[in-house]
């Protein structure tokens, strides 16, 4: 597989020294060295954060010595459980202590710290960023080194059911805000020692863990070069979402069709790695990144594989028609009714022109009057709290409509076919797909407008153009259809039965192609 190059050349921006000596300079202050005297150092951690109210530093006495040393912490980040019995709890009541000051420090580090991730810092530079994720520091008098020890904790959300993602079979666990409690899940999911995390820091102040999860052996050595290299050219201060890093690293930023699939589900993580392709988890965000995708992947769900084969086909045949639907229906409305009535049948086509009696306005202008009317609902209903968010979405939709009918605004036909446009779109399982096909319905009814069912059909044209151009990562969007890979055809429109599905997608050129040993008849 030939990897498209990625065209986004970012100089990396430095933080310049200030010519004023008044302004903070955020370099020099990360290069301080950590020094012999304790007051120093609790001075220079206040002076760096400004003395912030949930910086709590607490000077003790060790055991028996006539040292002092200070732990410093940020309270709501920590487990202050963890802190008090495993840190300060062993150093007030540490007895023979070893008198040099080499030999203590080291007799502290590996002997009175009672937590498993424990590190050595020298500068600033070293602790700042533990103290930030949750790391308590502990300060030596006498001594030119700190200790970061891992007390990561604090509140967080329990693991609980996908919100955006709900499926009617399948498990109910969903990704969590904590990094390393995703991580966690997916290890318990995949029981493989090829399974690896590679950790990167993205944003230059935020600085939150993105890890890249695959696994070795099954994915191809080049698609992990290139997410590598593509994550090496983030440059922005602070990374809040995951959206940030589908933005960045996308093939094409101008195509309304996403090339990165963001899930909370851990099972379709799992599953992606699986086949070969890579997952990509940030810290602070509950939705994974899977790359590369296929304009199928986007129409698949995990319910697919958890139903009989014969279910999980019809149900991906009803995820196109829903597409379909979505996209051409108010526009096949605009061209028919509006340009080319004569495409219909008689009988059809009097009823229709009954229904319409009385409205004021042309098919085209009545179709954008409805088609806004509805994406304004949608919107308000995800924005509303989810208690009044479904009622005034489907309360909304049918008082609007019965009321624009009764005015003589609207023909009924006309609500029918926005109603099955909006049911049609509910259909489509990725929300950022479903968003897309919003947006091109308007140009499809722009363009039917002006050109009736021809400009239907240049459209169309031009969709699958920008589809077997657009790729994903390498992987032209349009695979398996264009280029065409007969083996893939098993799991696309149709979902075959599992036990004929032995190989892993073609276009993924994966290490091991095999995913199914049928009784030693493929090895």
């Amino acid at each position: 597989m030939v990897f498209r190059s990625f065209n986004r050349n970012r100089e990396r921006i430095t933080i310049r020294k200030k010519e004023n000596n008044s302004e903070y300079n955020y370099q020099e202050t990360f290069s301080l060295k950590i020094s012999k005297t304790l007051q120093t150092n609790i001075d220079n951690l206040n002076n760096l954060l400004d003395k912030p109210d949930d910086l709590k530093i607490r000077q003790i006495q060790l055991g028996d010595a006539n040292i002092k040393c200070a732990t410093a912490f940020l309270e709501g980040i920590v487990d202050s459980q963890s802190t008090q019995d495993s840190i300060l709890g062993n150093l007030e009541g540490a007895q023979n202590l070893p008198d040099k000051e080499n030999e203590l420090f080291q007799y502290i580090f590996n002997k009175q710290i009672a937590v498993n991730d424990v590190q050595k810092g020298t500068t600033f530079d070293d602790i700042t960023f533990s103290l930030l994720s949750g790391f308590t520091i502990l300060f030596v008098d006498g001594m030119e080194e700190a200790l970061m020890i891992n007390t990561i904790g604090g509140e967080t959300r329990a693991i609980e059911e996908p919100v955006a993602e709900t499926l009617i079979r399948g498990p109910r666990a969903g990704f969590v805000e904590n990094l390393q409690t995703n991580l966690a899940i997916i290890r318990r999911n995949v029981k493989d020692p090829n399974l690896r995390f590679k950790t990167y820091k993205a944003g230059r102040r935020s600085k939150k863990n993105l890890v890249v999860a695959y696994v070795a052996g099954i994915v191809n050595p080049d698609l992990v070069k290139e997410v590598d290299r593509r994550l090496m050219t983030i440059d922005m201060d602070i990374i809040q979402e995951s959206g940030y890093i589908e933005s960045w690293i996308e093939d094409s930023s101008l195509s309304p069709f996403p090339q990165i699939l963001n899930t909370e589900r851990p099972d379709k993580i799992v599953a992606a790695i699986m086949q070969g392709k890579v997952g990509i988890l940030v810290e602070g965000t509950p939705f994974a990144l899977i790359a590369p995708i296929t304009f199928s992947n986007v129409l698949q769900s995990p319910e697919d594989y958890y139903e009989r084969w014969t279910i999980g086909s019809l149900l991906r045949l009803l995820r196109y028609l829903g597409a379909f639907l979505s996209i051409f229906l108010p526009a096949l409305y605009i061209a028919i009714i509006g340009l080319q009535p004569g495409m219909i049948p008689s009988q059809l086509a009097f009823s229709i022109a009954g229904t319409r009696e009385g409205v004021p306005f042309p098919p085209v202008v009545e179709a954008f009057l409805m088609v806004i009317t509805m994406e304004l609902l949608q919107e308000a209903g995800a924005r509303l709290p989810q208690t009044i968010g479904q009622t005034i979405g489907i309360v909304g939709g049918l008082v609007i409509g019965e009321a624009a009918v009764q005015a003589g605004v609207v023909s009924p036909i006309m609500v029918i076919v926005i109603a099955l446009t909006a049911i049609a779109n509910f259909a489509v399982p990725a929300y950022s797909v479903a968003i897309a096909f919003r947006i091109i319905r308007f140009g499809i009814m722009i363009a039917a407008s002006m050109f009736g069912l021809l400009g239907i059909i240049l459209v169309y044209i031009m969709i699958n153009i920008h589809f077997v151009n657009l790729k994903s990562f390498g992987v032209p969007y349009s695979t398996p259809f264009a280029p065409f890979f007969k083996d893939d055809w098993k799991d696309v429109i149709f979902r075959s039965p599992t036990q004929t599905i032995k190989k892993r997608p073609v276009y993924l050129n994966t290490e091991d192609d095999i995913s199914l040993d049928n009784q030693g008849e493929e090895k």
